[in-house]
């Protein structure tokens, strides 16, 4: 492979940076290195005044039901913060990454739903869901909640560009340990995942 998915600039002016800039957000991370992201809002509301807000909308299920029953119905009015606390704790890489993705794309809220089963579990059953209530943060505000420090999370991305930047050509997974806050990377055969793609494909024309 000849081709990098990254492109040394020294400045966010370049051509090539311009170009993809049409499709997301440039970020210069520093003097030499411009970061595109392609970010997404799911929603647009209004405020009393007439304002218009953009906004990401995200899910909180509740998947542990205890004997069949939901804890979320009889708590929620009353235990909230203790449950989204419980939820910062068991998930916090996915809400660091809705909070990081709604900050990139400059929302102005983000609101999370507490989603449960409408009936519990039972083979053969179609399950609904039922949404017990709402949430919504700042982001920014939401990001100091959980201690996230968005100048950390460039810098992580800046070690892991460097280290692809120093790997010889070739195909990589970037794999992250599930309950360690560690990152790996394989060198895969060219061909990896290809075959799944075809299969994708051939999916999309029937």
């Amino acid at each position: 492979m000849t081709n990098r998915l990254f492109h040394y600039v020294s400045t966010t002016d370049d051509p090539i940076v311009r170009e993809l800039a049409k499709e997301g957000h440039v970020f210069a991370t520093d003097s030499i290195l411009a970061t595109i992201c392609r970010t997404e809002v799911d929603a647009v509301t209004t405020t009393a005044n007439g304002e218009e807000q953009l906004m990401n909308i995200k899910a909180l299920n509740e998947w542990d039901l205890k004997g069949g029953a939901s804890e979320w119905r009889q708590k929620l009015d009353t235990q909230r913060g203790d449950i989204l606390t419980t939820e910062m704790k068991n998930n916090k890489c996915k809400l660091a990454k809705w909070t990081v993705s709604s900050i990139l794309a400059g929302a102005d809220l983000l609101k999370f739903g507490y989603v449960t089963r409408s009936m519990p579990r039972s083979t053969g059953e179609s399950i609904g869901h039922s949404i017990l209530g709402t949430q919504q943060f700042i982001p920014k505000q939401f990001a100091a909640q959980i201690s996230l420090d968005m100048n950390n999370a460039w810098g992580i991305l800046r070690v892991i560009v460097d280290k692809c930047m120093a790997l010889k050509d070739g195909k990589y997974v970037l794999y992250k340990e599930p309950s360690k806050g560690v990152l790996r990377i394989y060198k895969v055969p060219l061909n990896t995942f290809e075959e799944d793609n075809d299969d994708s494909d051939d999916e999309d024309e029937k």
